[in-house]
């Protein structure tokens, strides 16, 4: 039987048509499928569980060891470069310099937020954000009397206060939360103590209002780490994440304190190319200090 052109046309455009369906078919179901797994992806990287995740990657990645041993390296060099810059620089802005410091961290943290590397937050509740509030008014107290400490006593007697932070951590612990310590540890705490004294007993310089700040600096410090040791093991935040909510904050009163204790003329400093150099210096390893810390006590 001969086909017709008509008959051959119909026949054809019948074919294309189960094809095009065909294609149309596979195409929906491949974007379905795409969409699927946008949606399993976007639900695991922000479940409430992703913080936690986080969390428990980061202390694998970092274990205590790691962590202490970074803290311990960059909170020696932070304590000679601060007195560096504050002593021999001649900056005398000591909550200055601290303002300087978180300014660089929140860069850097910002920074990491545009690759999104900064690790995501738990979620908000209004019962959360008192504690968020209370650390970061307590960290621009722990860290602006610190550096005014430094700069009016010397290394020593400044290291003689900060022995006082740990058996004062140890004993507000044991108020608020009913933590008891063994007794191999206190044995350990009170060895590490009288050496530390005992290193430092030949440098003992300090004056009235230094040795004052550096009494009243011991309170806020040790509350500092006590509230960032529950809020990272308790409500599972990570120490990047932690530091991104609270620094803002810590800013806002940092600028609260310096009309108090820094004298005027900062704007007025000779901000030569050494002398900026070694206060950013100053500030990247104070955005160490801080971070370390706060695997640490994680």
């Amino acid at each position: 039987m001969l086909l017709t052109p008509k008959m051959f046309s119909s026949w054809l455009r019948k074919d294309v048509k189960k094809i095009l369906k065909r294609k149309d078919s596979d195409a929906g179901e491949r974007g379905k499928a795409l969409e699927d797994l946008r949606a399993s992806l976007f639900n695991r990287f922000r479940s409430p569980d992703t913080p936690k995740r986080q969390q428990q990657q980061q202390h694998r990645i970092c274990g205590p060891t790691v962590a202490l041993t970074f803290n311990f390296i960059v909170a020696i060099s932070i304590i000679f470069v601060n007195k560096w810059v504050l002593k021999n620089i001649g900056f005398e802005f000591p909550v200055f310099l601290t303002f300087i410091h978180y300014i660089v961290a929140y860069l850097l943290m910002a920074l990491l937020k545009s690759f999104s590397l900064l690790p995501a937050s738990p979620p908000s509740t209004k019962s959360s954000s008192l504690p968020l509030y209370t650390l970061g008014i307590v960290m621009s107290l722990s860290t602006g009397l610190a550096n005014v400490s430094l700069k009016y006593n010397s290394v020593g007697f400044y290291q003689m206060a900060k022995i006082a932070v740990t058996p004062s951590i140890v004993f507000a612990e044991f108020l608020w939360y009913r933590k008891r310590v063994s007794f191999m540890k206190v044995v350990a705490l009170t060895v590490v103590s009288v050496g530390v004294a005992v290193a430092t007993v030949t440098d003992l310089q300090f004056s009235l209002f230094g040795a004052c700040v550096a009494f009243a600096w011991i309170i806020p410090s040790a509350t500092n780490k006590i509230l960032w040791s529950n809020m990272q093991q308790r409500e599972n935040w990570t120490a990047l994440a932690l530091m991104w909510k609270t620094t803002p904050i810590t800013l806002l009163f940092l600028v609260s304190m310096i009309p108090f204790l820094d004298p005027p003329g900062a704007l007025s400093f000779n901000w030569s190319y050494a002398n900026t150099s070694a206060i950013l210096v100053s500030a990247l390893l104070g955005f160490f200090l801080q971070w370390s810390g706060a695997l640490a006590l994680g």
